[in-house]
C-alpha cells in the first residue's frame, strides 16, 4: 500500500479522465523517485498521439516513444498521457510537437537524460520522424545525448537503406 505522502499532490491518480482538447503544461505531475542514486531508463510509448497540421488542418498520427533517466522525480503517467492527449488540437508541426515535449518534460523533471522519438505516419508518401533529446549539462548525460543524437539519425538512414 502506498504512503499518503508518495500520493501527495497528484490529483490526476483515481479520478475520472478528463481529457483537454488543446495544449495543456499544467496538466503533467511528478512525484519522487525512490531510487534516485540509481541510473535507470524509464520509457513510455504512446501509440496514439495526435496532432494537427498547422498549414492544412489535417491530423497527424504518431507513435511518441519517451525515454528517460530520471533523478529526483519522476513523470506520473496518468497526467502524461492526458498531456499528450492534449496535443489532439495542438497546431504545431512534428519537430515542433517533440520538442515541446521534450521541454516539457525536462521543465518538469529535471532528469539525467530524457529523449523523445515522434514516429509519424506517412502523408503524402513521406514518414517523418523527429527526435530531440537532453542531457543534463556539465555532466557526462550531456555528452550522451550528443552521442545518441547522431546515432539515432545513422540509425534513421540504415533503416531506409535496407
Amino acid at each position: 500500500m502506498r504512503k499518503k505522502e508518495e500520493l501527495a499532490g497528484l490529483s490526476q491518480l483515481g479520478k475520472k479522465s478528463e481529457y483537454k482538447f488543446t495544449y495543456q503544461k499544467e496538466i503533467l505531475e511528478s512525484f519522487p523517485n525512490k531510487h534516485p542514486g540509481n541510473d535507470y531508463m524509464v520509457t513510455f510509448e504512446c501509440y496514439e498521439f495526435t496532432s494537427i497540421c498547422p498549414i492544412t488542418g489535417q491530423p497527424d498520427f504518431a507513435t511518441v516513444y519517451i525515454n528517460y533517466i530520471p533523478d529526483k522525480v519522476m513523470v506520473e503517467s496518468k497526467s502524461l498521457k492526458l498531456y499528450l492527449f492534449s496535443f489532439r488540437n495542438q497546431g504545431d508541426f512534428h519537430e515542433d510537437c517533440m520538442n515541446i515535449i521534450m521541454k516539457d518534460l525536462v521543465s518538469l523533471m529535471d532528469p539525467k537524460y530524457l529523449e523523445v522519438i515522434g514516429m509519424f505516419t506517412p502523408r503524402g508518401g513521406i514518414a517523418i520522424y523527429p527526435f530531440a533529446n537532453y542531457g543534463r549539462p556539465g555532466t557526462e548525460y550531456e555528452t550522451r545525448a550528443k552521442e545518441r543524437l547522431f546515432q539515432s539519425l545513422s540509425e534513421q538512414r540504415e533503416r531506409r537503406v535496407r
